[in-house]
């Protein structure tokens, strides 16, 4: 379990904004990845809040050719260890009578996730 604790702020104006508490014994300030359908989602920026010590503030800029009808899922995670940190969800189109599309589509992502680090793992282990 990640000792990183991410919170979503708000979002505005096509940016999701969210405040990465990093305690001082992580160390090193993660490298922040964030994917769209196990994609790179480039236009995020990390920086530090100079008022709270460990206390960073996180932008990602959502593309709008991303956006259509449905359900969009965002995952970030330490690009690193591969440790989801966070994730939002776009809903654009027909309002929706449940929620349930949003949270299929995150378990979608999430089961992707951990399919890519099982294989790592069992490529790791092997050459043990």
């Amino acid at each position: 379990m990640s000792e990183l604790k991410l919170t979503k702020t708000r979002i505005q104006a096509g940016v999701w904004e969210g405040i990465l508490h990093v305690p001082d014994s992580v160390g090193a300030l993660p490298e922040i990845e964030v994917t769209h359908q196990e994609q790179p989602v480039p236009g995020h920026m990390l920086s530090e809040d100079s008022d709270t010590a460990g206390q960073w503030h996180l932008r990602i800029a959502i593309p709008q050719d991303l956006l259509s009808d449905g359900v969009q899922t965002f995952l970030i995670h330490d690009k690193v260890s591969g440790v989801k940190l966070g994730d939002f969800t776009v809903i654009t189109g027909q309002p929706m009578q449940d929620d349930i599309r949003a949270e299929m589509d995150l378990l979608r992502a999430e089961l992707d996730m951990l399919k890519r680090a099982f294989r790592r793992h069992c490529l790791e282990t092997q050459n043990l």
